[in-house]
Order: C-alpha cells, then sequence, then structure tokens
C-alpha cells in the first residue's frame, strides 16, 4: 500500500492542537501534515524495511553513545518545522545544545525546530517524487544534511544547504561530514 495524500481546503486545515488531537485519536495510524495542509496517511512499512531501519538507527545509536553529539530520534518522532509542515524522518539528529535549548514541555510534544540531520530510508510503499519533495522540505527548512537512501535501487542522495542534490549510486559508506563529525554509515552491511 502507498501512502495517501489528502488535501484539505482551506477552511478545513487543521492547527497544530487540532493535528496533535487527530493523531492521538487515531493511535494505529501515522500521519504527516504537509507545508500547504495536505495531510499524509503514512503506509506501515514491510518486514525489510523495518529490519533496514532497526539496524541503521543502532548504527546511530552506538556512535552517539560514544561521540555524545546530541540526541537522535525514531520515526515516531514528530517535528513542527516553521513552514508549519509536521514531519516525521526514519531517522533523525539534534545537537545537544539545541536539545537544551527546549523547555520540558516543549521535549513531550512534537519538537518545535527542525532537525540538523534527517535520514529518509525509502520503502516499498514511498513514491520517489514524494520522497524528494519531503527531502526539500526539510533542507528549505534548515536541515544541514540530510540522506534519502534507496537501497532497492541502490541509490543515495546526498543533501546539504543551498546544493543541488548529490547522487550516490551503489552501495557505499556515507559520511557524516562536518554535521556528525566522525560518523560513517556502511550501507554494504545492510544487504
Amino acid at each position: 500500500m502507498e501512502s495517501i495524500r489528502v488535501h484539505l481546503p482551506e477552511d478545513l486545515r487543521m492547527n497544530d492542537d487540532e493535528f496533535t488531537r487527530f493523531c492521538q485519536d487515531n493511535p494505529d495510524l501515522k500521519f504527516e501534515r504537509r507545508k500547504n495542509g495536505d495531510i499524509v496517511f503514512m503506509a506501515n512499512t514491510g518486514g525489510e524495511s523495518g529490519n533496514y531501519n532497526f539496524e541503521i538507527g543502532a548504527d546511530f545509536a552506538i556512535w552517539n553513545r560514544q561521540a555524545r553529539f546530541g540526541k537522535f530520534f525514531d520515526s515516531s518522532t514528530a517535528f513542527r518545522l516553521s513552514d508549519t509542515s509536521i514531519m516525521s524522518p526514519d531517522v533523525s539528529a539534534i545537537t545537544q545544545s539545541r536539545w537544551d535549548e527546549l523547555t520540558p514541555e516543549q521535549r513531550r510534544k512534537i519538537l518545535p525546530l527542525c532537525p540538523d540531520f534527517v535520514l529518509e530510508l525509502r520503502s516499498q510503499s514511498d513514491r520517489l517524487k514524494d520522497c524528494f519533495e519531503k527531502m526539500d522540505d526539510w533542507m528549505a527548512n534548515g536541515c544541514r544534511l540530510g540522506w534519502l537512501i534507496d537501497l532497492t535501487n541502490q541509490t543515495t542522495y546526498v543533501y546539504r544547504p543551498g546544493q543541488k542534490s548529490q547522487e550516490v549510486i551503489g552501495l557505499s559508506q556515507l559520511s557524516g561530514e562536518d554535521v556528525l563529525p566522525g560518523f560513517v554509515l556502511d550501507l554494504t552491511a545492510l544487504i
């Protein structure tokens, strides 16, 4: 099943509190709100994608315990961006100093900021066009490094601010560059 995007007329669009309640009232479903107010019903991932997400997340967790970069989040964490989108990447990170600036109440709710780093892992239910749009939105809202990984086609798209995305063909190692200094994700270990 593919994700489903529903366009709401302007007078029916949900504000942040309404959207949060809508999500809470439907706990078995996952939603995102795009900058134009569209609601995206996210499809569940299959076993392969779920395993890849877990394995990739573990690599970040192990590295972060040693590097003490900041806070990493899984795909169930939502971020409210300055363009009013509320989205959840598969893996994301913010520096410790940005986390420390949040109030305890902000930490418990949808995080009111854009991550420094995002990773989107394309699953079978994701349309590539939608993935590109989402990555562009992450970057337009202040993300400093983004990876869109398409394991099926063995292609990764690396996003950096103010630059065209870089297409990396084949499974290789991805560097965290100056955003996640010293981090390397070895995609060959996944297949």
